[in-house]
This record gives C-alpha cells, sequence and structure tokens, in this order.
C-alpha cells in the first residue's frame, strides 16, 4: 500500500485518513454533482499557484516549499467537504509563485472572472493565489470585476504537505464565503485564517505567521466562527461595478514603478525608471511620503517628462495628506493605500488619463 500526505490529508489505497478520523471514500465518487443533481450554488475554483498548492518532501518545511506544485484537481479532491456547501470545479490559470504574478495574467485572470460571472451558471468565483502578491491581485479584481457576485482569493502560509496545512480550511471557508448572499456587492473579499477582508484594506503583515494577513486601520469586514460566515463591516470606496475601469479591451497595462525613500538615496532611481518607460512612479516615502531633497528633484523632473508621481509611504498605515506643495509639484497622494496597491491604482487611472488632479479624484474614490 502506498501512503500520500498532500493538503494535511493522507491518501492509503484510496481510504482518507483525515484528523485522526478514519472515513472510506471512493475515489471515484470525489467529484462534485452538477447542478443539476442538487441545488447548491455552483462555485469555479480559478487557481493561480502559490503556497495553498506548495509542496515538499518534509512535514516541517513551511519556507523552502515548492509553490505551485500541485494543480487544482488535486486540490479539490483533497478536501471532499467542499461538496457538502458547493459544485465546485476547477480551472488552472497558471501555476506559479505569486512574485512571479505579472500584468498579463492579472489580465487574462480579470477576463476570464467576467466571462464567468457573466453566466447565469457561476454564482460565485474563488481564486487560489500565493500570499506575497495576493494583496495586489485582489486589489485589482476590486477595481475591474464587473458583477455583484462574489469573488474570494484565498491563500495559505502553510504548503499542502505541512503538518497543520492551513490551506484546506482557508479553501473550504472561501468556498463557503462565496455562497453566501451577503457577500454580494461587497467587492473582492480575501479569506484567509478565520478573516474576512476587504480587498481596499487587506494586507499581509508578516512574513510566515498564519495570521499574516490584516487590516490595520479599517478593520475585518466579517470572520468565519465554526461553520458560520458573518459580515459586521462595509467596504466603503467604490469596487465592482461601481469602478470606471475597464480592461476588456486591453492586452497591457501602463509601467508603474515603486522608488523606496531611505536615508542618502538619490535621484538616480527615478532617472532609470523613466528611461525604462515608466508613465508612473510611485514614492514609497518616509513617514507622511515625504522624499529628500535629491528624490524630490528626481521626481520633480519625471513630471516634467510626463511621468505621474504619486505619493504613498513606507509606513504600512494611515493617509499620505494632500499638501498645497503637491498640486505646485502636479503631484498625486495615495490617501491610505500603501505603495503596491497604489500601483494597481495608477496603472488603471492611467488608463483613462494623464491629469494628476483628475487621478487624484480616483485616489479618493476607491
Amino acid at each position: 500500500m502506498e501512503l500520500k500526505k498532500v493538503l494535511g490529508i493522507t491518501f492509503l489505497s484510496g481510504v482518507i485518513l483525515f484528523s485522526g478520523t478514519l472515513s472510506s471514500v471512493n475515489a471515484s465518487k470525489m467529484t462534485v454533482k452538477n447542478s443539476a443533481e442538487n441545488d447548491l450554488p455552483n462555485v469555479k475554483i480559478l487557481a493561480t499557484g502559490g503556497t495553498i498548492a506548495g509542496s515538499s518532501e518534509s512535514s516541517t518545511d513551511t519556507t523552502g516549499y515548492e509553490s505551485g506544485a500541485l494543480d487544482i484537481k488535486t486540490i479539490i479532491k483533497a478536501v471532499p467537504q467542499l461538496k457538502k456547501v458547493a459544485n465546485v470545479s476547477g480551472e488552472q490559470i497558471v501555476n506559479i509563485g505569486s512574485q512571479n504574478m505579472s500584468n498579463s495574467i492579472l489580465l487574462k485572470l480579470a477576463k476570464r472572472i467576467n466571462t464567468l460571472l457573466a453566466s447565469k451558471d457561476v454564482d460565485g468565483i474563488v481564486v487560489t493565489h500565493g500570499s506575497d502578491t495576493l494583496e495586489e491581485t485582489a486589489y485589482f479584481l476590486d477595481l475591474v470585476v464587473k458583477s455583484e457576485k462574489p469573488v474570494v482569493v484565498v491563500g495559505s502560509m502553510r504548503p499542502a504537505t505541512a503538518i497543520s496545512a492551513d490551506g484546506p480550511l482557508n479553501l473550504y471557508n472561501a468556498v463557503k464565503v462565496s455562497t453566501t448572499k451577503e457577500a454580494r456587492n461587497k467587492g473582492v473579499l480575501v479569506a484567509l485564517n478565520d478573516r474576512i477582508g476587504a480587498a481596499r484594506y487587506i494586507t499581509k503583515t508578516h512574513t510566515t505567521a498564519a495570521d499574516t494577513f490584516k487590516s490595520p486601520e479599517q478593520g475585518y469586514v466579517g470572520e468565519i466562527a465554526g461553520d458560520k460566515v458573518l459580515f459586521y463591516n462595509e467596504p466603503t470606496r467604490k469596487h465592482t461595478t461601481q469602478s470606471v475601469f475597464d480592461v476588456s479591451k486591453f492586452d497591457k497595462l501602463p509601467q508603474v514603478d515603486i522608488v523606496y525613500g531611505y536615508q542618502n538615496d538619490s535621484r538616480y532611481f527615478y532617472d532609470t525608471a523613466v528611461k525604462a518607460g515608466a508613465k508612473g512612479i510611485i514614492v514609497a516615502g518616509a513617514g507622511n511620503g515625504l522624499l529628500s531633497d535629491a528624490a524630490l528633484a528626481g521626481a520633480r523632473d519625471a513630471v516634467k517628462k510626463g511621468v505621474v508621481i504619486t505619493r504613498s509611504s513606507r509606513v504600512g498605515s494611515g493617509v499620505v495628506t494632500h499638501e498645497a506643495s503637491d498640486d505646485k509639484d502636479k503631484f498625486v497622494t495615495s490617501d491610505s493605500l500603501n505603495p503596491q496597491k497604489a500601483r494597481i491604482l495608477l496603472m488603471l487611472a492611467l488608463t483613462k488619463t494623464k491629469d494628476p488632479k483628475k487621478i487624484q479624484e480616483y485616489f479618493k474614490e476607491y
């Protein structure tokens, strides 16, 4: 007999050992029923890889694993409890570590989601994703998905082969959230570690801890307690069907780079970004998004060459306030968006306009 452990479940010749409980499962019956056979909602899982699909030879390895080693069919089969809450089917978009997520993949994913949600046969979408850039993808989708139906992005902090892997429960919870009527018209949601976050507000705060995703200032919008999905807050910024951004006809996005501020920095990062074709630059400035004199000179020259400069902050939370000097310099400020999310919004804003005043309005609205 062959033992194989995937997603915290040990497979033994067609028998599943899960959390010490033995339950016989005929592998041929683990496919999810179609909508004609029950009244459960239909949920499509779009997989992009990441830790939730990660694998290692050691069950104690939680950092040196291979991301995106498992395909979505394997992941779904390893969580048979999904068939109790939805008619689930999977589709592999890519299978990568999220540090390799690109604009072209974001566009492919968004277009596929919009196509699926336009069908009456799909009630919700779950996107599996690596945790490192999960918040960026979630926020991008929050701005370009054109449906009130639930879209939930999910990942994990431990690979599928790890002791106490968090992926299976996170996936189960994400699917469950996507089936609730309360999740409709809340924008794109993120579900990890029993918490539900709005894409606009959630961020990764710890390199390895399971409770890494938090909303430091605005708070979570809900939680999963036992088998209940509970919502407490509403996202207040424009999203999804309220958004003016439409990527259906785009095959590329404007180049936007991020320049990190630090003591003794210089202007050459700005000069290099402009030379490399940047249409926008996000400044991860010190404190309230401040630039050194040298960096300020580089940023001002970039504006003269048609590049949109947006001041954000490296601090991690708080609003970057808009000052009279920003109007003079024709700078945009990021409101409470961190640099990586400010980049997402600026890319989309640049598909509509290069006017910093109009772009500033977008940062107030989204």
